[in-house]
């Protein structure tokens, strides 16, 4: 066998630049304390804190006077101000006063970050050209949310090291990892990317239930175990709306996926949850629900990032017929990281692929069958739909 006999994994690099969109940086109560808040993001630092008016606001964390770090300062009315000098700032990026001086500097700006607030949650907007966000690529808000019908958000942030996001989203074209990392069966598996959306339609039932050899129907989405919708609005924020059966009660949640980069080769990846309430149960017991959920998903999330942080940056993975489509995926992904007038028709334009879950769940239904007759336990499901 020669060395052109065998396969060799392209490593490529990763975008020396940041993408374009609303990227979540937690729940809105961790910044509406009146205090700034520093956040290590997009190559630098950020500053986040809520003025006197309610509103929160995001600047460069560096001053343009002589580079102080404002996040170290304090909240004067709707600015922030400058530990070093006592300039302060507004959050339209202009320097409102200083203290010592009669005049201004007619170019005292500094660079501003736009902010949104949905469900909840605080977003920025990054663009590398300086466009302002289309109204288009917005976030969508959760109906109901305000209604009492869905538990508080439960939120846990887990910093990621050596790597490139990228491998956060390759997950959502790939059925077999549900199996091997998550433990869970995938019967019905398809996406679909059309415009600045990703979906990933997931439906699937646990090891118990395939251990019993009963049949399995497959290419069903509806009367499975669980049920999976996961929608990428952007490059970073994922809202995976899940339908969980449990005996004769079904448990609605919605799961949030999210993650901002804090340099090329490193990001900040957050997830929380909200349950709908139950009637019957009280607030009480339905926090524990949401909790006892978030905990398991996290479980999940850390056998991801186990294997992320171990594996090769690959750009030329090797395919079989029941894997999803990672190179339509990764053409998608790459709307956001360059210029808008360089967007290709391919990126953008709808795609749709259904997995053939067949000789999968077969396989995994006769290894699951054969470890229950033998005695051996089953594996636990460890859920994280969409990741």
């Amino acid at each position: 066998m020669t060395t052109t006999d065998i396969r060799q994994i392209e490593a490529g690099a990763a975008p020396d630049r940041f993408a374009r969109g609303w990227h979540c940086l937690g729940l809105v109560s961790t910044y509406a304390d009146g205090r700034p808040h520093s956040i290590e993001a997009f190559g630098g630092k950020l500053v986040v804190w809520q003025g006197a008016d309610g509103a929160l606001k995001c600047l460069d964390a560096y001053c343009r006077h002589m580079g102080g770090d404002l996040s170290m300062g304090e909240v004067e009315g709707d600015n922030i101000a400058c530990p070093f000098h006592g300039w302060r700032w507004g959050g339209d990026g202009k320097c409102q006063e200083i203290p010592y001086a009669k005049r201004i500097p007619p170019r005292a700006r500094t660079r501003t970050w736009p902010t949104m607030q949905r469900n909840g949650q605080l977003f920025v907007w990054n663009d590398p050209e300086g466009n302002p966000p289309g109204e288009d690529v917005t976030i969508p808000e959760f109906e109901g949310y305000d209604s009492g019908d869905w538990t508080d958000w439960t939120w846990d942030v887990i910093p990621v090291e050596g790597i490139h996001c990228r491998e956060v989203v390759d997950n959502m074209v790939d059925m077999a990892h549900f199996y091997y990392i998550h433990k869970g069966l995938p019967t019905y598996f398809k996406n679909v990317f059309e415009g600045h959306l990703c979906t990933q339609y997931y439906a699937g039932t646990n090891p118990e239930h395939a251990a019993t050899g009963a049949p399995i129907e497959i290419g069903q989405y509806e009367g499975q175990t669980t049920k999976s919708e996961a929608t990428y609005h952007g490059p970073s924020y994922l809202v995976d709306k899940l339908w969980d059966s449990y005996g004769g009660m079904t448990v609605e949640s919605i799961l949030i996926t999210c993650h901002y980069p804090v340099t090329t080769s490193s990001f900040t990846l957050m997830y929380g949850m909200i349950v709908k309430r139950i009637p019957g149960l009280d607030d009480e017991t339905m926090d524990k629900v949401a909790r006892k959920m978030t905990r398991l998903i996290g479980a999940g999330f850390l056998e991801d990032v186990k294997i992320w942080q171990h594996k090769s940056r690959i750009e030329n993975p090797l395919l079989c017929e029941s894997d999803g489509p990672v190179y339509q995926l990764r053409r998608w992904y790459e709307q956001f990281y360059v210029d808008v007038d360089e967007i290709l028709p391919e990126m953008v334009e709808r795609f749709e692929f259904e997995v053939d879950a067949t000789k999968a769940v077969a396989a995994w239904q006769e290894q699951l069958v054969a470890m229950k007759q033998a005695g051996k336990p089953l594996p636990s499901v460890v859920p994280a739909p969409a990741v």
